[in-house]
Formats: C-alpha cells, sequence, structure tokens
C-alpha cells in the first residue's frame, strides 16, 4: 500500500510535530509534503527524512515572512501529485487537509483544530496582537479562507480529533463527526525527586500562552518563578517581571525534564486544544496549575492533578497557587493520569482505526463506519 503524510508546515517544533513523528514511526518509508521545512528549526532526525516541499519553499524570505503568505497555502497544497498514494494521512490545523487525492485514496485527517484563525478570528486577532492595517484587511483574507477551508473538509474522508474539543469544532463548522484520539506523549521515566520551592512555566514564549498572567501572578506572590522557552513575545514579558522570575531561554530536553521533577509546580495559563506539557510534567510526579479551560479539561482532574483557576486572570491564579500550598500530592497518581496518553496507546489506537477504516472502505461501508466515531472515542479514566 503506497502512503503519503502531510503536514502544515515544518519550521516550529511543538505537538503537532509529535504527532507527525508518530505517524512516521508507523509508516517510516511514506513521504512527507509539506509547504516549508526549516532543518535549522527542527530535529536534527527530520534530515533523515523523506521531506517534499512546496513552491513556498522558494518564496523570498520564507524563514521570517511564512505569515504574510497565508494566501498561497492553500495553492501550495492543491498543487502536490498524490495521485500514486492509496491512503494519505494528514496532520492539519490549518491548510494540509486541503490536499487533492485521487478517486478511490483514503484521506484520513488527524485534525489539530480547525483553521484557528479563520473560525475564531476575535480571539486570534486579540492573541496575536495583531493591528494597523494588517487587522483591517484581515476579514476580506479570512471570507476567502473560511470558504475554501469549508470546500476542502469535504476531501476527507474520516476526521481524528485530539480532543473532544476539537471534534465540537469539527461538527460545528465541517457538519463532521470525529474519532478522539489524544496526540501521544513521550513519557520520561519515572524518578520522583523531592519538589524545590520554585515553581515553572514555559514553552514557546508566544501571547496566546498568556504567560503574562503568570508573571503578573507571581510578581504579586513574590514566590520564584522560571520560566524556560524562547519565542516573539519574550522581550515583553521579561519587561514585566520582577527579580523573583528568571527567564533560562532555550534548554535541552535533559535540562527541561530535570526543572520538571523539580519544580513545586507547573503553571498553565493559557487555553490550548490538548497541552502535551502539562502531561509531561505529571509523567514527572509534579502537579499542575491551569486555566480551566479547552483541552485541560479533558487530560487534568481538579484536586487529582493539581488546581484549576476559572477566570483568565492573574489573580486567580496567585489565589490557586496559594491555596495549592497547602495540597497533599500523590506522585505516583499523576504517573499514572500520564500514562494514559503514552505514545504506544496512540500508535495502537491510530493503527486500529487505519485498519478498520481501509476495511470499510473495502466492503462500502466508510460512511458507516464515519458514524460510529462517537462510540469509538479513546475515553479519558476521571
Amino acid at each position: 500500500m503506497r502512503v503519503a503524510l502531510v503536514h502544515d508546515y515544518l519550521n516550529q517544533y511543538g505537538g503537532a510535530e509529535r504527532v507527525l513523528e508518530a505517524l512516521h514511526e508507523l509508516f517510516p518509508t511514506a513521504p512527507i509534503y509539506t509547504s516549508i521545512f526549516d532543518p535549522t528549526a527542527m530535529p536534527a532526525v527530520y534530515r533523515r527524512w523523506d521531506i517534499r516541499t512546496s513552491f513556498m519553499q522558494r518564496m523570498p524570505a520564507w524563514r521570517t515572512q511564512f505569515r504574510r503568505y497565508v494566501a498561497l497555502y492553500p495553492t501550495a497544497f492543491e498543487r502536490f501529485d498524490l495521485s500514486s498514494y492509496d491512503l494519505i494521512i494528514s496532520s492539519s490545523s490549518a491548510f494540509a487537509k486541503g490536499i487533492i487525492p485521487r478517486p478511490g485514496a483514503l484521506h484520513i485527517c488527524y485534525c489539530h483544530t480547525p483553521m484557528r484563525f479563520a473560525w475564531r478570528t476575535d480571539d486570534y486577532v486579540a492573541r496575536e496582537q495583531i493591528n494597523g492595517l494588517q487587522a483591517k484587511l484581515l476579514p476580506f483574507l479570512l471570507n476567502y479562507l473560511r470558504i475554501w477551508d469549508t470546500v476542502s473538509a469535504n476531501r476527507v474522508d474520516l476526521f481524528v480529533a485530539n480532543s473532544r474539543e476539537v471534534a465540537g469544532r469539527i461538527a460545528r463548522y465541517y457538519r463532521r463527526p470525529a474519532m478522539v484520539i489524544p496526540p501521544p506523549v513521550d513519557l520520561p521515566s519515572y524518578a520522583p525527586r523531592q519538589p524545590e520551592e520554585f515553581y515553572l512555566a514555559g514553552g514557546r514564549l508566544i501571547p496566546y500562552k498568556r504567560l503574562e498572567l503568570a508573571i503578573e501572578a507571581f510578581n504579586h506572590l513574590r514566590l520564584p518563578l522560571k520560566i524556560f522557552g524562547d519565542g516573539r513575545d519574550r522581550a515583553r514579558l521579561e519587561r514585566m517581571a520582577g527579580p523573583n522570575i528568571e527567564f533560562l531561554g532555550w534548554v535541552d530536553e535533559a535540562t527541561r525534564l530535570d526543572l520538571f521533577a523539580r519544580c513545586r509546580a507547573f503553571i498553565f495559563p493559557g487555553e490550548e486544544d490538548f497541552g502535551i506539557t502539562p502531561l509531561e510534567v505529571l509523567a514527572m510526579g509534579r502537579p499542575i496549575i491551569a486555566y480551566a479551560a479547552g483541552g485541560a479539561l479533558e487530560t487534568l482532574i481538579d484536586g487529582v492533578t493539581g488546581r484549576f483557576f476559572y477566570q483568565p486572570t492573574a489573580a486567580a491564579l496567585a489565589a490557586a497557587v496559594a491555596l495549592s500550598r497547602t495540597d497533599y500530592i500523590d506522585p505516583l497518581v499523576l504517573r499514572r493520569h500520564a500514562e494514559q496518553f503514552s505514545r504506544p496507546r496512540f500508535l495502537a489506537a491510530m493503527r486500529n482505526l487505519i485498519d478498520e477504516a481501509l476495511t470499510a472502505q473495502h466492503t462500502g461501508r466508510l460512511a458507516e463506519f464515519e458514524q460510529s466515531f462517537a462510540q469509538l472515542s479513546l475515553p479519558v479514566s476521571r
């Protein structure tokens, strides 16, 4: 069977790319089609993969100006010739699902979210701090992208969502059911350690992560907070931070896991579609203090994995941190909770889905199989 993988872009590393890595593990000889590929921004192993880029790889200043080319992405994916493949798996939060498969091919889309900037525009503009002429022109462009996004969803035979939250968006915007398979989490070895007095936050330092809430809260609490990672929001965040807040910059994997194991708790103030980092922290036996929204409501349990705060304000976060200081946390309970989201479980679930989908397609029961997704979604023990 000839298999192709399709991914939006390979110029930043996050949860979506970890899903792609797992899909590549299932199909290690499958080529990966993507709009742009920046080897300097991705793990070294990617350079050994068969990665095929679009014409956008030749656009001027594509590394830094890729967002300005947003109107070109639909054409970039539609121009890929995938006529020789029997199975196409797209990993998409925007454009990859818009490829054109040949008649008779099976196209499964692992959807991280429907195109956020098209469907949740006000939220996107606010958190990305878009203003001026760009903000005025954006509605005209997004009208075109919403039409394309809806039309291109019809080229997908089966949708897989990373959470029930995203499955709900797929149902709302595309009028399609989706099977829920949480993304894979690479769980480190379990070696709980005595926590130290600092709190931890971080990852990509970009506006929608809402790390300013953590900074404001810890400025008030005067407790030590370490923030790892880098991104375009770092300078603004550093200007806000008091002397009790330390920016570590980019850290290697060993250092990141060491921070997870030693922190008193991990602060997760943004609204994510899923959120892999909190589960990695739980796997090291440390609790999470998270905003009660999005994927956190599906992967975390208030009073078990840590605490929720219910208003997206620094005051609410500070109150949750203060209350958590008397909580008793069992590290083994946290580890067992995280194990529900392991990579082997993801690989087994995807393999079973693909096998069943191919059988359903062969027997002419693909539509019936799609309608069964509500029953097939993987539950999370609560």
